[in-house]
């Protein structure tokens, strides 16, 4: 079942409907960097729901397109798209990936999404991204 969404043209005046599917909450991670597919999985695992961790490599560009990313959006950060379409990028979308699941990891995501703790993950998300080829789990290709 497919929802509705307005969005605005290129111009700034025109508001055009669409329907778009969207079956579920989805976390939009790098599949090529061993340590996001390591966290993205572990996460996944504690989800409740029909809440799904798909590797932005897997997405045709129609499809990444339907959930209004680009190929830069998704090579720059990892992105969180819930059942309404509504779209958040790097540490909000881990924060909502994490408040997704059961247990504490979903209490670590709902503190995440409060300042001073919001704050402190957005100064930590790039540091984590640049870095994360020497985290554990990390490859060459996590350089990229």
């Amino acid at each position: 079942m497919g929802r509705e969404y307005y969005e605005w043209c290129s111009d700034q005046a025109l508001v055009v409907q669409r329907r778009v599917s969207f079956p579920g909450p989805v976390l939009i991670y790098d599949g090529d960097c061993s340590f996001c597919t390591s966290s993205a999985n572990w996460v996944a695992a504690r989800w409740r729901g029909t809440a799904k961790a798909v590797a932005w490599q897997t997405l045709a560009a129609d499809e990444l397109a339907a959930r209004a990313l680009t190929h830069e959006d998704v090579r720059s950060a990892a992105w969180w798209i819930d059942e309404s379409g509504r779209r958040w990028r790097g540490h909000l979308a881990i924060a909502h990936a994490l408040t997704a699941s059961t247990g504490w990891p979903a209490a670590i995501g709902r503190v995440l999404l409060v300042p001073p703790f919001r704050w402190i993950a957005a100064g930590l998300y790039p540091l984590i991204a640049r870095w994360r080829h020497r985290l554990p789990g990390g490859t060459p290709a996590c350089r990229a």
